[in-house]
C-alpha cells in the first residue's frame, strides 16, 4: 500500500513513482487543479489532483486515503522554504479513499489550548495526531533506546520483574488487585522493583537495570502521579559512590548526544544534601533559577524591628532569596507565597519590594543603612522582590518559594 513516507520525499525522489497513506490534512481547489496536503507521521506531502479526479472534492480533513503518484518539482515561484517537502510535489494519478472522517473536534495543527483537556482526552486519538505529541513520543523512545543501549554496552543486563507481587512497605499506598483463584486475597502493583533487584544482586546478576513501570496510590502533585515510568538499576561490588555517579553520568551523557546531539561536561556539578538544603531549601534544586538563600542575620542583628532580633537572639537566623523582576507581584499573589511558606512550617514571611527605593511593611523599622545593606546582600535590582523568613528551620519553607513562583508565572 505504501513505498515512502510523505516527510521523507526531496528533490532527488523528481520522476519516481511513489505510493502514500495518511490523513488529509487540508484540500484547496482551484479550477482544473486540486491541491490536497497528505499527512503521516513524518510530515506533509502536497498531493497535486487534475481534475479527472473527482473523488477528490468529496474529501475532508481527517479523511484517510491513500495514492499513487509520480514526484515532481514544484515550481519556483511555488517551493514553500517553510515546509520540509516544499520544494516537490505528487502528481497524483490513482486515489483510493480508506476511511471518511467525521468533522474532527478541534484542529490537529493547533498546539492544543483550542481544546479542554477533557474534551483532547476523550478523543485522544485525534489528539496523538498533532506534531508536538508524536515529536514528543518519538523523543521519549530514542531516549529509551539510548538508554538501553548505553547499560547495555557496561555490562548491565535488562532484567523485567513481576507486577503482580506480594505487598511490601514502601513510601506509599499500594494499588492491589483482587486474585480469582484465593477469593479474598489480593496482588499488590509494584511501588519499586527494589527487593526483586536485591534478590539478582543475592543471585550474582552484578549488574541490572530495567525501565519499569511503578504504581503508588497517593495523591496527586507536580511530581508524583498514581503511575509512572522509572530507570531502575543495581550495581554489585562497587568500590565506591563514585562508580555509581560516573555511571549515571555516562548514561546521562550519552542519551543526551544520542537524542539532542548536545555534549555534557563531565564531572556534573555535586553539592551534598547538607549543603543543597542550606543553599537552596530542598535537596533538588533547580539550578536554572539560582534563588539561592541569602543569611542576612548579620545585617539586621541589631534592627528594631523585633521578629529579627528575637529569631536571632533565640538561635535562628534571618534570611530569603531573591525573586528577580517580581517587584510587580500583586497583594494577593505575595499572599499567596506567605500561605504556602507558613505551611511548610515558617511563622510568617516578610517582602521588600526593591524600586527607586525599597518598600515594605517593615521599611520603617529598619534604618537606611540596614535597607541599603539588605539590597547589596541579595545584590538586587529595581524591579526584584526580597522574601525574608527569620527564625530556626526556615531553609525548608524558603526551598518551596522558587517553585510557587515558577509556577504562578507559567499560569
Amino acid at each position: 500500500m505504501r513505498t515512502d513516507y510523505c516527510g521523507e520525499l526531496s528533490p532527488a525522489d523528481v520522476g519516481r513513482e511513489v505510493k502514500l497513506a495518511g490523513w488529509v490534512n487540508r484540500r484547496r481547489d482551484f479550477g482544473t487543479l486540486t491541491f490536497v496536503d497528505l499527512r503521516d507521521r513524518t510530515g506533509i506531502a502536497q498531493l497535486v489532483f487534475s481534475k479527472g479526479e473527482r473523488e477528490v472534492h468529496t474529501l475532508n480533513r481527517e479523511d484517510v486515503i491513500a495514492v499513487t503518484g509520480t514526484v515532481a518539482r514544484r515550481s519556483e515561484g511555488n517551493v514553500n522554504p517553510g515546509m520540509k517537502t516544499g520544494a516537490i510535489e505528487v502528481h497524483v494519478n490513482a486515489l483510493t479513499v480508506l476511511n471518511r472522517s467525521k468533522t474532527p473536534p478541534f484542529l490537529v495543527e493547533g498546539d492544543g489550548s483550542d481544546a479542554t483537556e477533557e474534551t483532547r482526552l476523550r478523543f485522544r486519538y485525534v489528539d496523538l495526531r498533532r506534531e508536538r505529541l508524536q515529536r514528543s513520543l518519538e523523543l521519549r523512545h530514542r531516549v529509551f533506546k539510548s538508554t538501553r543501549d548505553f547499560f547495555s554496552d557496561n555490562g548491565f543486563l535488562e532484567i523485567e520483574t513481576p507486577f503482580l507481587t506480594k505487598s511490601t512497605p514502601e513510601g506509599a499506598r499500594d494499588f492491589l488487585v483482587p486474585s480469582r483463584l484465593t477469593p479474598g486475597s489480593f496482588y499488590a502493583l509494584p511501588q519499586s522493583p527494589q527487593l526483586f533487584k536485591q534478590l539478582f544482586m543475592i543471585g550474582g546478576i552484578d549488574r541490572y537495570f530495567q525501565i519499569v513501570k511503578c504504581f503508588r496510590d497517593e495523591d496527586l502533585r507536580a511530581d508524583r502521579q498514581p503511575e509512572f515510568t522509572q530507570l531502575d538499576l543495581e550495581i554489585s561490588f562497587p568500590n565506591d559512590k563514585e562508580d555509581v555517579l560516573v555511571i549515571l553520568e555516562g548514561a546521562m551523557a550519552h542519551v543526551f548526544r544520542e537524542t539532542l546531539g548536545v555534549e555534557l561536561d563531565r564531572p556534573f556539578p555535586r553539592v551534598t544534601y547538607t549543603e543543597a538544603i542550606s543553599r537552596y531549601g530542598t535537596d533538588k534544586p533547580d539550578l536554572r533559577f539560582g534563588m539561592e538563600i541569602c543569611d542576612i542575620s548579620e545585617v539586621v542583628a541589631n534592627s528594631e524591628f523585633r521578629v529579627f532580633r528575637e529569631a536571632i537572639g533565640n538561635g535562628g537566623k534571618v534570611a530569603g532569596i531573591l525573586a528577580a523582576g517580581c517587584s510587580s507581584y500583586p497583594r494577593s499573589k505575595i499572599d499567596r507565597l506567605q500561605e504556602i511558606a507558613v505551611s511548610a512550617g515558617a511563622k510568617g514571611m516578610i517582602w521588600l519590594k526593591v524600586e527607586e527605593e525599597v518598600s515594605s511593611p517593615i521599611a520603617k523599622f529598619l534604618s537606611e543603612g540596614e535597607l541599603a545593606s539588605i539590597r547589596e546582600a541579595f545584590s538586587a535590582r529595581a524591579g526584584d522582590l526580597i522574601l525574608l523568613l527569620a527564625g530556626q528551620g526556615i531553609e525548608r519553607p524558603l526551598g518551596e518559594l522558587p517553585l510557587a513562583q515558577e509556577l504562578g508565572d507559567r499560569r
